[in-house]
């Protein structure tokens, strides 16, 4: 993809994200069903891909977008007094739930690179009296956050949607402390995917188009410098997949350790 490729690609899913967070509804619009990761914001899918009643009860209903394809706070093992990213932090779901985990000692620091999104998430935290979670407008291939400064990065199905995620992978180990560790839910295919999907935007702001390969998206983590990457867990993904695409998306959850 050419430079000019990947700052379309990337233009498009912002003006996307930034409409959805404008319209407080989910990513899936009667135009966008096929999206992988996109699905309706509710009690129920939030359950399918991770989410226990008890966190859906834990967090203001306005930060649950129905964007995400699993629970990595769920798995990430965070503990009190941690300093926690998450990479495309969207209306703050992920955030939220670690802040609790982290408590007043610890805090969380959202990512986005859509300037609506990072606003509503603001609104809620300061709305709902959360003292230890930041939210910071940037793009996840280039953090706005101090070298080894973070002890558990999560991310939430938004890797898939960089054009460049050799980068991204980079700069969370540069973020990371020398104990960092990485925790991140996100699609994958099992196999190539149809030239036309690949080249569709709107595949790829509905988190398909930009999804690797399995193997090559441990690859792309270990090439960072990463140790130990694992998937933790992993299921087929079919929520408004299309039909043509069903069996060939997976959800999956990775745990990888900067060293």
């Amino acid at each position: 993809m050419s430079d000019m490729e990947e700052k379309e690609v990337k233009e498009y899913v912002k003006k996307r994200y930034g409409g959805i967070a404008q319209a407080e509804t989910s990513c899936c619009t009667p135009s966008s069903r096929t999206s992988s990761c996109c699905a309706p914001s509710t009690t129920d899918v939030a359950l399918r891909i991770g989410y226990s009643e008890e966190d859906v009860k834990n967090i203001p209903e306005a930060a649950s977008m129905g964007l995400g394809c699993g629970n990595p706070v769920a798995l990430a093992g965070l503990k009190t007094g941690e300093t926690v990213l998450d990479l495309g932090s969207g209306g703050g779901i992920d955030v939220f739930l670690a802040a609790k985990k982290v408590g007043s000692t610890g805090k969380v620091i959202g990512v986005d690179m859509t300037k609506e999104m990072i606003g509503r998430a603001r609104g809620i935290a300061a709305k709902y009296g959360y003292a230890n979670v930041e939210f910071k407008l940037g793009e996840i291939e280039d953090l706005p956050i101090d070298d080894a400064s973070i002890d558990v990065v999560i991310s939430n199905c938004v890797i898939n949607l960089s054009p460049d995620k050799d980068k991204v992978f980079h700069e969370v180990y540069r973020v990371l402390a020398p104990t960092g560790r990485l925790l991140v839910s996100d699609i994958v295919t099992e196999g190539e995917l149809p030239d036309e999907v690949k080249k569709s935007f709107a595949a790829w702001a509905s988190c398909v188009a930009g999804a690797l390969e399995k193997r090559q998206y441990l690859d792309t983590i270990r090439r960072a410098g990463f140790k130990h990457v694992t998937i933790v867990t992993e299921s087929t993904y079919d929520i408004d997949v299309t039909e043509g695409l069903k069996g060939k998306i997976t959800s999956i959850q990775v745990e990888a350790t900067k060293n």
